[in-house]
């Protein structure tokens, strides 16, 4: 059925990838610590599979790059790969046991709000579960994790982008606005036309600011920055120091800072939904589970707490 297809080989698709990424053979030689000419004829070899020219040649240790059918071919053998990733780490999953190790990812808000009453709880049932974290403020590239198999859990926002995820919603987290204390916007919210000619403090682009954005486009409001930060406290203290406001998730704000007032928005902004996202091909082991279930009771104890803080309407 697949002819030449049949002889496709993981290491073929890795000499791609490592190519691709190099931007030369000596440079993949490197990424895959073997030889240039290994890779020259894993490459030659894909090729002959496919029956196209995938990467154009040069000599020495010139830059080389991919043809249009290599550039069609890359994203399905990055596919495959991450998928015999997720697989490898599936089985760890199943020898490692009730013991063994969780690797979960996690962004700013989550790791201050979130991760200290989940982790009161679920070591006292789980104790011999070692937990590692990788932080990050883009999501999505704890999501590429999740699917290669090199994280079990992320916390992520809704919706998901496309991709084999399964995930449960653990929270609503609103929108406020945050003003300098003593400015006369500490008084009332701007309102959308006001808003529209201050200067804006937010963080870098992701999904989530990405999302905000649109939203105050969607009232009129376009969007003015004039510091963009991956740190909750950075920007927040840029606001403190008067160089402006910040519309931000309520998770991401210390409402003990004197020198912001936090108020809700004058415009209606939908908040950003927090979930707990995972491989759904992948088997999830009990610890896992048990990870997701006590995420799920922590978040719901702590969603009452969250909109009580928010600021009453103007």
């Amino acid at each position: 059925m697949f002819d030449h297809w049949a002889d496709l080989q993981l290491r073929h698709l890795l000499a791609l990838q490592a190519v691709a990424r190099g931007g030369s053979f000596w440079a993949a030689a490197d990424l895959l610590d073997c030889s240039q000419s290994t890779v020259s004829q894993r490459i030659a070899s894909l090729e002959r599979i496919v029956g196209e020219r995938l990467v154009e040649r040069s000599r020495g240790r010139r830059p080389v790059g991919l043809t249009e059918a290599g550039r069609r071919f890359l994203p399905h053998a990055e596919c495959i790969l991450a998928r015999a990733q997720a697989a490898r780490a599936d089985f760890a999953a199943l020898s490692g046991g009730v013991a063994g190790r969780l690797r979960v990812g996690i962004y700013q808000s989550a790791g201050a709000r979130i991760l200290p009453a989940l982790l009161r709880e679920y070591t006292v049932a789980w104790p011999a579960v070692e937990i590692g974290f990788t932080e990050t403020w883009l999501d999505d590239q704890l999501l590429e994790d999740v699917e290669r198999g090199e994280l079990d859990l992320a916390f992520a926002f809704y919706p998901l982008p496309p991709g084999p995820f399964a995930s449960v919603s653990l929270l609503e987290d609103p929108y406020v606005l945050l003003v300098p204390a003593n400015s006369e916007l500490a008084a009332r919210p701007p309102s959308p036309r006001e808003l529209q000619d201050l200067p804006l403090i937010g963080f870098r682009r992701c999904r989530v600011t990405q999302h905000m954005e649109g939203q105050l486009r969607a009232h009129g409001v376009e969007p003015d920055f004039v510091f963009r930060s991956d740190d909750n406290a950075t920007v927040q203290a840029m606001v403190a120091a008067g160089r402006g406001v910040a519309v931000v998730p309520l998770l991401t704000v210390e409402r003990d800072d004197p020198g912001v007032k936090v108020l809700r928005p004058s415009l209606p902004i939908a908040p950003r939904i927090v979930v707990l996202a995972w491989h759904r091909d992948r088997h999830q082991s009990p610890a896992a589970r048990a990870f997701v279930e006590t995420a799920s009771r922590v978040c719901a104890e702590l969603q009452p707490a969250l909109l009580s803080a928010l600021p009453a309407e103007p």
